[in-house]
Formats: structure tokens, C-alpha cells, sequence
């Protein structure tokens, strides 16, 4: 046998050799820490990823299910449907005490404030502190109300993230993951959940630049139902992606219920002048941004990069999208027989409590 025979004999052994070295490294590394698979929002196809943002936990994560993909994917198309209409009846309902405590004599708000000015020792506070407090939220937009707990949450969540004590809590239900063991309460969980503080600070600074404007046209219950389900759907669309493409890893991050914040407001002003805050005087509409957002991301999901998710981006942007042209006539504007039947179930349960029907 001549040597370019037995060389050409040898080529597929060294090939698969190859193959199953290269994916222990992926897996194992050389030591657990330091896998690819604990780098990176999804987990590279074959190959390192190359520059970007280390934007996941440099830790070693539960090992892939990959043959129960396929069930997990059902399991999040089903809890993404119950979290979204669950989420926006909770939201008409919440609207519905709203208009009701503003109509009422003696509302609750009115009791709190009363026992609070009333407390021994506080009377003498009044221009310090808690007036400052008080009067720095009364000047807030209702955009700016929504925003700040929101921040406060993701800001608790990443602090979280620097507790050893807490890391497998944290990869557990803090990652998005379809091959991962827990797989429903991580795609909203997640979206309050940042390992980079330049990832935290991007996200909250992109909300709070859209919060005032979208909160303004939805109302803040509608505006917060439609941010908690966007973030939602964007971590399915992310599931459907890496199921499809055979390529499960961990996401994390708000920008998927930003993405759909966005894709609302650029749709339902297309004519809005917008900015990049790194690039001062370049202003474009916020129409030909949405598009030009989208057709990035789209063009990272064709080429697999792996800096962002950038199908939880997509998926967000086409969420916000759909929701300004659809969602608030035919959802949001048939919530009046939620509210007529919630209005029906509190009047019952007020006439239980006072032992005798109320004169309607």
C-alpha cells in the first residue's frame, strides 16, 4: 500500500477523531469553567466564537437535555400562551380597581397616606427626606413609575448574580434554556436576569429612553402587560430557534421585552426622530430603525452569531410590531367582559362579606 493510500485510508478516522475532540473541549474544556458551552448566550455550533461580550455566567451550567427539546418547546409554547392572556387579564383587572379607587370617596391610598403622616416622631420630617422622596415620585411620567420598579427588580437580579451562595439558583430559573431541566418560569424570569453590568446598563437605559413614550400611549397597565409578554415570547422565539438549529444554551436579559417596546413605538410613530447616544447628530426615523434592527438581527440568526440572541430580538420587535397594529383593538380593546365579570365576582364577594345583597 502506497503512503497516499494509507493516508487517504486514515482521513475519516482523523476526521472523527477530530470531531469528537474538539466537542469534548466545547463541553469540558479544560476545566469546567472555562467550556465554551459557560460562554455566551447560546452555545457556538462547532466552532469558538470570536469577539463580543461575554454576557453569561462564567460558570459551569447544568448538563443539556437535547433529546427533550422537542417536549420542553411544547411545554413553552403553552406556558407562553397562558402567561399572556394570564398577564393581561390581570392587567384589565387592575385597570378596573384603578378606575374604581379613583371613583371611590374613601380610597385606600388615602387610608395609607394618613396612618403614614400620623406616625409618632414623623411630623417633624416634613421638608427633609421623605417629602424630598415623595415629591421626586409625584414628578415622575407614569412611563417613569413603571420603569423605576422594573429597574430596581433587574438591578436586585444582577447583584444576585454575584453571590456564590446563589449561582445554581440563579443558572437554574435566572437562564433561558430549552434543553435545560426547568424550563417555563426561566423565560420570564430571565428577562429580568443580567450577568454584565454593560448589558444591565444598556437594556435600562434603552427602557428608560422608550418607557415615557409607550406608557403614554397604553396606559401603564396595558404597557406593562404588553412589556412582561413580549419578554416572554422573545425567549420562545429563542427556544424555537436553538431547538430548530440544534444549538440549546442560555439566554438572559430585557432586551427581547425592550425589542418589543420598541417595535411598538417605531410602528406607531414611523416618523419619530431618533438618535444613538454614542453618535451624536445622526438622527434617522424610527422607522427605518426598526427595519434596520430587524434586518441585523435577522442577519445574525442567518450567520449564527452568538454576541446577542438576536432571535429573542427578533422575536420581541415582531411581538411590539403585531401588538400596535392588532393587539390593542382586539385585545386589549375586548377586555370590557373581563371587567364586567370581575365587577360581577367582587359585587358577590362584598355582598358575603356584609351578610346582605347590595341595592344595584
Amino acid at each position: 500500500m502506497t503512503v497516499l493510500s494509507r493516508l487517504q485510508a486514515a482521513a475519516p478516522m482523523v476526521r472523527q477523531l477530530h470531531r469528537t475532540q474538539v466537542w469534548g473541549w466545547l463541553v469540558r474544556g479544560s476545566d469546567a469553567q472555562h467550556s465554551l458551552i459557560a460562554r455566551g448566550l447560546r452555545q457556538p455550533r462547532g466552532r469558538s466564537r470570536q469577539g463580543g461580550m461575554n454576557l453569561a455566567p462564567q460558570t459551569a451550567l447544568e448538563t443539556a437535555q437535547e433529546s427533550q427539546a422537542g417536549s420542553s418547546l411544547l411545554k413553552g409554547v403553552l406556558f407562553t400562551a397562558g402567561f399572556c392572556g394570564t398577564t393581561f387579564v390581570g392587567a384589565a383587572i387592575w385597570q378596573y380597581e384603578t378606575l374604581r379607587s379613583h371613583l371611590s370617596q374613601r380610597s385606600w391610598t388615602d387610608w395609607v397616606n394618613k396612618q403614614w403622616n400620623e406616625m409618632e416622631g414623623w411630623q417633624h420630617k416634613q421638608g427633609d427626606i421623605r417629602k424630598e422622596i415623595n415629591k421626586w415620585w409625584n414628578d415622575l411620567t407614569e412611563g417613569q413609575k413603571v420603569f423605576w420598579p422594573i429597574c430596581f427588580i433587574n438591578t436586585v437580579v444582577f447583584a444576585c448574580w454575584n453571590n456564590p451562595a446563589l449561582q445554581r439558583t440563579m443558572l437554574k430559573y435566572f437562564c433561558s434554556n430549552p434543553a435545560a431541566r426547568a424550563v417555563c418560569w426561566p423565560m420570564f424570569l430571565s428577562t429580568f436576569s443580567h450577568f454584565a453590568f454593560f448589558h444591565l446598563a444598556m437594556n435600562m437605559y434603552v427602557l428608560h429612553s422608550f418607557s415615557t413614550g409607550v406608557c403614554a400611549s397604553l396606559g401603564r397597565e396595558q404597557f406593562l402587560a404588553m412589556y412582561l409578554s413580549g419578554g416572554v415570547v422573545s425567549s420562545l422565539a429563542s427556544h424555537v430557534f436553538k431547538v430548530a438549529m440544534r444549538c440549546p444554551g442560555p439566554s438572559l436579559g430585557a432586551s427581547g421585552a425592550i425589542m418589543a417596546l420598541l417595535g411598538y413605538f417605531c410602528t406607531q410613530n414611523p416618523n419619530a426622530q431618533l438618535g444613538i447616544v454614542f453618535i451624536p447628530g445622526i438622527n434617522f426615523s424610527a422607522d427605518s430603525a426598526l427595519k434596520a434592527v430587524m434586518c441585523l438581527d435577522a442577519v445574525g440568526i442567518a450567520l449564527g452569531w452568538r454576541t446577542f440572541d438576536h432571535a429573542a430580538h427578533l422575536g420581541g420587535a415582531l411581538f411590539g410590531l403585531l401588538y400596535a397594529l392588532y393587539g390593542t383593538k382586539y385585545i386589549w380593546g375586548n377586555r370590557e367582559p373581563i371587567m364586567r365579570q370581575w365587577h360581577e365576582i367582587r359585587s358577590k364577594a362584598n355582598e358575603r362579606l356584609d351578610g346582605k345583597p347590595k341595592d344595584e
